[in-house]
């Protein structure tokens, strides 16, 4: 089977990542890079392809069988836009789009034309969670209550130096770092039907914030907490407990999630699994397991998965649509932490 040729839009640090992965693939290979900085010239150079000003003029003079978007977030749904109209199909970074609006645009476009979009909230293809959704599945934490779950970590503070606008409105952990977390707990635990949410900048000073703690309410009757900040010097962030990206410092004995049914509970990552063998009380035993998961690069894994969407062999495990539900979630909560009001949305 030929390779397929793709090309990336996005010369920064994610689009490396994509890059590096392609030119390590034996399904696919790289034709082109689309970035104006002057940096991504660099890039192409070492991946020895060209460079190409615009998304539009490399899908043009390429004509790729695929091409993925590592892009900044305000110009997903153009590029995407862009993607569909030459009948590309198209890997677009998270999150899938700066509003709802748009987002639902995306999702309208990709039904209309038949020209899939897979978007890259990459933790879905990651063997953690993939494990994690088999346990639950199973029924060994019999039925589910509750999931306490936290994002809790420090940003340099050159993040914000290097970065100004992260200081300021939409610039925060909730918008850009919560909607990770939230497709999490939807691929773990299904709709999120409530949040409550507040928010706090007391930490840090600036105009965005910096700490927030989040009630949610799923779709299943489930109940869960969630905190979130980027100011505490804590290791209990997926990033840092998974081990899947090997530039975190790693903290192989926390966790970030704990699920707990009426059988027994399930801490992730570290996969260790407690269940009563008998009769459900706190006098009673609760028996421990750890469960083995295998390491594997969740990149490379969603890399693998494209190339199956592009060859017509597989749906895209994130659509437009999917995505589009973990933004409305993840946005909701900005909205209730504005708003001191709880937010419902649509089962």
């Amino acid at each position: 089977m030929a390779a397929l040729r793709l090309a990336i839009a996005g010369g920064g640090m994610i689009g490396r990542a994509h890059a590096e992965r392609i030119r390590g693939h034996g399904g696919c290979t790289l034709v082109g890079i689309a970035d104006p900085s002057p940096s991504a010239a660099a890039l192409a150079q070492e991946m020895g392809v060209p460079l190409f000003a615009t998304l539009e003029q490399m899908l043009d003079a390429t004509k790729p069988d695929g091409a993925v978007l590592a892009t900044p977030n305000a110009l997903h749904v153009s590029g995407a836009l862009a993607c569909i109209a030459r009948r590309v199909p198209v890997l677009v970074e998270k999150p899938v789009a700066d509003t709802l609006a748009e987002a639902r645009q995306l999702v309208a476009a990709s039904a209309a034309s038949g020209v899939p979009v897979l978007v890259g909230h990459h933790r879905r293809h990651s063997a953690i969670l993939e494990t994690a959704r088999s346990i639950i599945a199973s029924g060994q934490l019999g039925r589910l209550v509750t999931v306490n779950g936290s994002a809790t970590f420090r940003k340099p503070d050159s993040y914000y130096t290097e970065g100004p606008w992260r200081a300021q409105r939409g610039g925060g952990p909730i918008l850009i770092n919560l909607v990770h977390e939230i497709d999490n707990l939807r691929a773990l635990l299904g709709d999120i039907v409530e949040v409550q949410a507040l928010a706090s900048n007391a930490a840090r000073g600036f105009e965005v914030e910096d700490t927030v703690a989040i009630n949610l309410r799923f779709a299943s009757g489930v109940l869960g907490t969630f905190l979130l900040s980027d100011a505490a010097a804590s290791p209990r962030s997926w990033e840092q407990t998974s081990g899947e990206n090997k530039r975190y410092d790693h903290h192989a004995d926390e966790d970030c999630y704990v699920i707990a049914g009426d059988q027994g509970s399930l801490e992730v990552p570290t996969m260790r699994l407690r269940h009563y063998a008998g009769e459900r009380s706190w006098w009673a035993p609760l028996a421990s397991e750890v469960i083995a998961v295998p390491d594997v690069d969740p990149l490379l894994r969603q890399l693998d998965h494209f190339c199956a969407v592009v060859r017509g062999e597989a749906a895209p495990r994130v659509s437009a649509a999917d995505a589009a539900r973990t933004l409305e979630v993840t946005l909701a909560v900005a909205q209730a932490a504005a708003s001191h009001q709880p937010m419902n949305l649509p089962a």
